[in-house]
C-alpha cells in the first residue's frame, strides 16, 4: 500500500519540465530497478555516460550535463556544463540547485562574455542565495527545510579550459594517459569539504577559534558541531543562520549556543586547467561511489571497459563492492527496496566525460555536436517546485 502510495505521490510531485525551458533535450535513459543510466551520448567535446542508483526513499542526488551554448547568445562560447548534486537530509536542495545553478552560470557568461573563476563563484552563490529566499517563504508552513542541504559538484569545458568547483565531499577524477608506459593515472581534481580530513578540521578549528566543540569526534566519525560531515554546502540554512535554528525545528538540529558566525560555508573550491591531449576522461561522481572505489580503481575500470555504459559499470562495481562488505550476494542487494538499500549504500551519481582533443579545438564553432540536456536519474522538475520534508 506505502509503495502505491509513494508512487502515486511521485506522480504528483514530478511532473514532466517545461519544455521552454529544456528545448532540443535528450533525456532518454533506461531503468533497471533502482538504477537508471544512459549509455552514452555525444557532448560538444566527445562522448559521455551516465548512471544513477537510488538506495533513500527519495532520491537525493541529482545531475546534469549541458552542452551547447554556455550563454543566453546562440553565438556561443560553446562547451559543456556537468553537474552532480548530493543532498542530504532530503531532495529539496539538490533539486533546487537543478533547476537553477546552470541558469545563473549563464546569466553571469552572458554579462561578462566569458567563463571564468568568477563567474562560476558568482553561479554559485546565486544559487545559495535563492534556497536561501526559498526557506525564508516556507519556514512557517514547513520549517524542516532549514536542515536540508546538498553537496554541490560542477565541471565546465569551455575553450580548450576545464574549470571544475566543488562544495562538500563530492568527487572530479582525471584519467590521463602516460605515454611512456601506455598506463592511465587518476588525478583528483576536486577538492573536498569533509571534517574527515585533517585540513578541514584545522580549518574549521581556524575559522572558530572560541568553540572548542566545533568539530566533534562521534562514534568514530568526525562531524561539525556534531552533527554533519561536510564542512561547505548549499543549504543547510540552520547551521549559517541563527534565526533558524530555534523551534521549531526539531530539537537533534538545534545547538544550544546561538549561532554567532556562519558555521558552515558555500565558497567553493575551484580548479582550473588547460586539457591536454593525453587528457583521457573525466569522473564526476558523489561520494556514494568514493565510498568503494579508490581514483585508480575507478580510472582502471573506465580504460580497460568500453565507453559505452562506463558509468553503469563503474555503478555496479561499487554496488558489488558494497554487497561484498556485508557477505551477501549482488543479486540480493539489488532486490532490496529503497530506504531500506540506504542501510548497504548511499544514492550514487556518476558521469563520466570523454575528451575528444580534436572536438575541444573545434568547440569554439558550436557546430560539432547538437545542444544536450540531460538530467540523472530521468527526474525533472520546473521551477520552484519542491518535495515536502
Amino acid at each position: 500500500m506505502l509503495s502505491k502510495f509513494m508512487n502515486f505521490l511521485r506522480g504528483c510531485l514530478w511532473p514532466t519540465s517545461d519544455p521552454s525551458i529544456h528545448a532540443g533535450s535528450d533525456s532518454s535513459g533506461r531503468k533497471e530497478g533502482l538504477l537508471w543510466f544512459k549509455d552514452t551520448g555525444q557532448h560538444v567535446n566527445g562522448e559521455f555516460s551516465m548512471a544513477v542508483v537510488q538506495a533513500n526513499s527519495l532520491l537525493e542526488d541529482q545531475s546534469q550535463l549541458e552542452s551547447g551554448s554556455l550563454t543566453t547568445f546562440e553565438s556561443g562560447p560553446f562547451g559543456t556544463f556537468v553537474g552532480v548534486y548530493d543532498g542530504h537530509g532530503g531532495p529539496e536542495t539538490s533539486r533546487f540547485i537543478n533547476d537553477h545553478l546552470f541558469r545563473h552560470l549563464r546569466r553571469f557568461a552572458s554579462e561578462h562574455q566569458c567563463i571564468s573563476a568568477d563567474v562560476i563563484r558568482k553561479a554559485v552563490q546565486a544559487t545559495e542565495e535563492g534556497f536561501l529566499s526559498v526557506v525564508s517563504k516556507q519556514w512557517p508552513m514547513n520549517p524542516q527545510i532549514a536542515a536540508v542541504g546538498s553537496c554541490c559538484l560542477l565541471g565546465v569545458i569551455c575553450s580548450g579550459t576545464l574549470y571544475i568547483a566543488n562544495v562538500g565531499d563530492s568527487r572530479a577524477v582525471l584519467g590521463r594517459l602516460v605515454n611512456a608506459t601506455g598506463e592511465i593515472l587518476a588525478i583528483q581534481l576536486s577538492t573536498e569539504h569533509n571534517a574527515c580530513l585533517e585540513e578541514v578540521r584545522q580549518e574549521l578549528r581556524a575559522g572558530h577559534p572560541d568553540d572548542p566543540h566545533i568539530v566533534v569526534l562521534k562514534h568514530n566519525v568526525w562531524r561539525v558541531k556534531g552533527i554533519i560531515q561536510v564542512s561547505r554546502s548549499i543549504g543547510d540554512v540552520y547551521l549559517k543562520k541563527a534565526e533558524y535554528n530555534r523551534e521549531p525545528l526539531y530539537s537533534k538540529f538545534r545547538l544550544r549556543d546561538p549561532i554567532k558566525r556562519p558555521i558552515l560555508s558555500s565558497e567553493p573550491s575551484i580548479f582550473v586547467q588547460e586539457l591536454q591531449p593525453h587528457d583521457q576522461f573525466v569522473i564526476f561522481a558523489s561520494d556514494g561511489l568514493w565510498e568503494h572505489l579508490s581514483n585508480q580503481q575507478a580510472v582502471d575500470i573506465v580504460q580497460s571497459n568500453p565507453r559505452n555504459g562506463s558509468a553503469k559499470k563503474l555503478v555496479k562495481t561499487a554496488l558489488q563492492e558494497a554487497a561484498k562488505k556485508r557477505e551477501m550476494r549482488y543479486s540480493d542487494l539489488k532486490k532490496i527496496d529503497r530506504g531500506v538499500r540506504r542501510h548497504f549504500h548511499d544514492d550514487i551519481t556518476v558521469i563520466v566525460l570523454f575528451l575528444d582533443s580534436d572536438l575541444i579545438s573545434q568547440a569554439t564553432s558550436g557546430s560539432k555536436a547538437p545542444s544536450v540536456s540531460i538530467r540523472g536519474g530521468g527526474v525533472t522538475l520546473p521551477s520552484n517546485i519542491l518535495a515536502p520534508s
